[in-house]
């Protein structure tokens, strides 16, 4: 008997790959169940008969088969015979699913035709995301989510826009129909509702032919909880717990239930690791942003070292380095929230590796001030620092953003909502809410703005209020504000360069009048120095007097109190300035400003 298990492994070692893999002769099924005492795969190849295709024993735990007859389309589960009962499962790692609670299907890869464009992702200090929850972004049939297909229909508006880059919240498989996505059931599927794998791989592509990159939502702090064939997978578990893929003791805890994978078991590790790669193999993703990072490190992400997850971090510094590895240029970020240098610095010297990572310096400070309604209460000093702070002395190693799915759900809502509830059509909510926009897009680091933004979308971010189109007409205005200052972010017209540089000098902190000014460069000198101020109150100001970086004529490329971005803005004639030689405010020339109320303006000189 052992001889012939022996065979059956030597036989089965020359087909590689786990779940159901497509070769010529058939299909190779291969699933991780060390407590099994017999496995068989069944499906609509031998009519779901339990005993027509058993898999055979190999190494660590592994069982696996070549199915002659099956090929890709089938439908299939692994039927499990073990000392704790005999259980029908999903394979773990079922690249696509008829639902989260169906079945698997076979899917093939190497079927989908790329037609290779050629694309790369623009270098990081050039990206702007916009962040897109596909299920709401473009909703053509009520009562239907939006799909793969309906987002691929509105790329022409984010091309137009500006943005160079799409996150995607996460399309794994979920139960039911709406879901944010951080609720993983089948962590290598594509949500069925979506579109399935060929419809994110359509929207891949037609993103790239679009000149936009696609960086992907992935949630390794947990899986499921429900719809969750991981759970108990082959019968063994201790403590109540969730068998082979999870912590089964205290580390199993979680916000989400106690169901944290075990970072600390090899096969666990691959299964995550190999996921994360596969997105950007088989997906041609542009990167990764990893969901909630603390509770991967930590078991309650609180920063107490007795919680440390040792083996979690090690996780995440072997992803990112074989990442930066094999796939370079492409991105990853985290999603940390407790801005420490070491979740950006190089794994090789200890840190996490990720190239990047939401900054809540940026995002809390600024919304602060953007929201908070007495000018008064108004912190210039916190503003500068959120402007000016940067991981590791680079400053594209963070995010900057006044909006995303979390800040405008779970009892907050979006910014011009929050200044003005139930009417964001309201001049307050206006004014500020581009301001913010402003300060996000000018500030230095990777802009992030959250779908509707641009549209002034009220109330807040749920699954199943998809985005009004309409108000694209309705705050045309408002869009062209984000068009025009996304241009200029991307130095669209060669004469703001500073905007895509690492550095910053506040030239101006003025709490008592709520001003800012900041000098934005990247090698400097005309045509890249780039000059902002920020009114950050209500009152005019008239001949306010300011340091230049050099003198000469500076031209207005943008205020935000223009007239054609809202009839109801003021559209004071603010015009380029002439900076004088002499020494002010530590610079060799000085201009004089007007300053609407609750404006930003931007200055560049041509040479």
């Amino acid at each position: 008997m052992e001889n012939l298990q022996a065979e059956d492994a030597t036989a089965t070692a020359q087909y590689t790959g786990m779940g159901a893999t497509c070769f010529n002769e058939g299909v190779f099924y291969r699933v991780w169940a060390p407590h099994a005492e017999n496995v068989s795969v069944i499906g609509n190849f031998n009519n779901w008969d339990e005993n027509a295709n058993p898999l055979h024993p190999e190494e660590n735990g592994m069982w696996g088969a070549l199915i002659e007859n099956s090929a890709e389309g089938d439908e299939y589960k692994f039927l499990l015979q073990t000392p704790y009962g005999t259980f029908m499962r999903n394979d773990p790692y079922a690249l696509k699913m008829t639902n989260s609670a169906g079945n698997c299907i076979v899917y093939n890869h190497n079927s989908f035709d790329w037609q290779e464009t050629g694309y790369t992702i623009p270098a990081w200090n050039e990206i702007i995301v916009y962040e897109m929850h596909v299920g709401t972004f473009n909703v053509t049939k009520e009562n239907d989510p939006g799909t793969f297909y309906t987002a691929i229909e509105r790329l022409p508006y984010l091309k137009e826009m500006g943005f160079n880059a799409v996150e995607l919240m996460p399309c794994s498989e979920f139960p039911g129909s709406r879901s944010w996505g951080y609720n993983p059931s089948n962590p290598y599927a594509i949500e069925s509702d979506y579109g399935g794998p060929d419809g994110l791989k359509a929207f891949v592509k037609a993103a790239h032919e679009a000149g936009i990159a696609v960086i992907l939502d992935v949630v390794y702090n947990h899986f499921g909880p429900s719809d969750l064939d991981l759970w108990q997978f082959d019968g063994w578990q201790e403590n109540d717990g969730g068998g082979i893929y999870f912590y089964n003791d205290w580390k199993a805890e979680t916000p989400w239930g106690k169901t944290r994978p075990d970072y600390g078991r090899n096969e666990v590790r691959q299964y995550i690791h190999d996921n994360a790669l596969m997105w950007l193999r088989d997906y041609r993703v542009d990167g990764l942003r990893m969901d909630m990072v603390p509770y991967i490190r930590n078991v309650k992400a609180d920063g107490n070292p007795d919680n440390d997850i040792p083996e979690g971090m090690s996780l995440m510094q072997w992803i990112n380095e074989d990442i930066r590895q094999q796939f370079p240029n492409r991105i990853t970020i985290a999603e940390d929230m407790h801005s420490l240098d070491f979740i950006t610095h190089p794994a090789s010297e200890g840190g996490l590796g990720y190239g990047s990572q939401w900054d809540a310096k940026f995002v809390h400070t600024i919304r602060e001030a953007i929201i908070t309604p007495n000018d008064a209460d108004r912190d210039i000093h916190k503003v500068v620092e959120a402007i000016t702070f940067c991981y590791n002395m680079d400053s594209f190693q963070r995010i900057v953003y006044t909006e995303s799915h979390d800040e405008v759900a779970n009892g907050q809502a979006r910014v011009a909502e929050e200044i003005a509830a139930d009417d964001v059509n309201n001049w307050y909510s206006k004014k500020r809410a581009a301001l913010g926009v402003v300060l996000v897009l000018t500030s230095p680091g990777i802009p992030m703005i959250f779908q509707g933004q641009p549209l002034l979308e009220d109330k807040w971010f749920s699954d199943n209020d998809p985005i009004d189109w309409s108000r694209l007409e309705k705050f045309s205005g408002y869009a062209t504000l984000h068009n025009e200052i996304i241009h200029l972010r991307r130095n669209w017209f060669g004469v703001t360069a500073g905007l895509q540089g690492q550095h910053v000098e506040i030239i101006r902190a003025d709490n008592e009048r709520k001003v800012i000014v900041m000098h934005r460069w990247q090698n400097g000198g005309p045509k890249d120095s780039v000059v902002v101020a920020f009114n950050l109150s209500h009152e005019k100001y008239d001949d306010y007097k300011v340091g230049f970086p050099a003198k000469g004529l500076w031209n207005l490329r943008f205020n935000s109190d223009d007239q054609k971005y809202d009839p109801e803005f003021s559209h004071i004639a603010t015009h380029d300035v002439d900076a004088h030689e002499g020494e002010y405010d530590s610079l060799p020339a000085y201009a004089s400003l007007t300053l609407p109320a609750y404006t930003a303006l931007i200055f560049s000189q041509e040479g």
